[in-house]
């Protein structure tokens, strides 16, 4: 990737965030607030969720709703190879903490903070989950696949959507493979809407997906499970 205005603002602000320790996340927090929680002053109606991948788009979300939380996951794409197997790993589901994005909004120039934002996953798909949980960025929820497989995502007070996909396209063929820069791709964009027992959400979309794609083949031998590291946009709506 070429280095851009946009791209040096992302990096500083992964950098900057993820590689302080947990004591100095406190003292950070005592000094700087804004950065340690949700800064009610960050107007998310001024954001527009990515819908296009350059060549097909995501469908738009449901009138009337409103952007609820923009959030950064990071975790694992999770699949399984029957013993033998050289077909495709099947997909079981998928693990990932939810940072919230709003704190690090207000440290982007405005004019740039969409572009900035977009780049993030890329970056933080290359960060290790203990590196991500003595940082500074507040994780806001919790996705998983419940007992039954439908995708979860657990905003604490925000809300709690159990999802069902409505439509996927495929991720941009410049984006990210994987940690590094190197993997078997990103995973699609995704958009998915409410299914039973959701509260307060309605709708989610998963986009500027680095990463999360597994190996062609299971390659044969005994079976396994594979976990694939990823990072992603959340887009939630209510």
């Amino acid at each position: 990737m070429t280095p851009t205005r946009s791209s040096f603002f992302a990096i500083l602000a992964i950098l900057s965030l993820s590689f302080f320790s947990a004591t100095e996340s406190r003292r950070l927090k005592r000094i700087s607030p804004q950065i340690s929680s949700r800064n009610p002053s960050v107007n998310l109606d001024s954001f527009q969720v990515p819908l296009s991948n350059g060549s097909a788009s995501l469908p738009s979300p449901t009138a009337g709703l409103s952007l609820k939380a923009i959030t950064l996951g990071r975790g694992t794409q999770n699949y399984t190879c029957a013993a033998g197997s050289t077909a495709l790993p099947v997909t079981i589901g998928a693990k990932a903490d939810l940072l919230d994005a709003t704190p690090l909004l207000p440290l982007f120039p405005s004019s740039e903070s969409q572009a900035i934002l977009n780049l993030l996953p890329e970056y933080l798909v290359s960060f290790d989950f203990a590196t991500i949980k003595n940082s500074t960025i507040p994780v806001l929820g919790h996705h998983i696949f419940d007992a039954a497989g439908v995708p979860t995502f657990d905003l604490g007070s925000i809300g709690l959507l159990k999802a069902k996909k409505i439509a996927n396209i495929t991720a941009p063929p410049t984006a990210c493979k994987g940690a590094n820069g190197k993997g078997d791709g990103a995973v699609d964009w995704l958009a998915l809407t409410d299914a039973p027992g959701s509260v307060n959400l309605k709708e989610v979309y998963r986009v500027h997906t680095a990463g999360g794609k597994p190996p062609k083949s299971c390659g044969g031998g005994a079976a396994r499970h594979i976990e694939v590291q990823y990072a992603s946009q959340y887009w939630f709506f209510g």
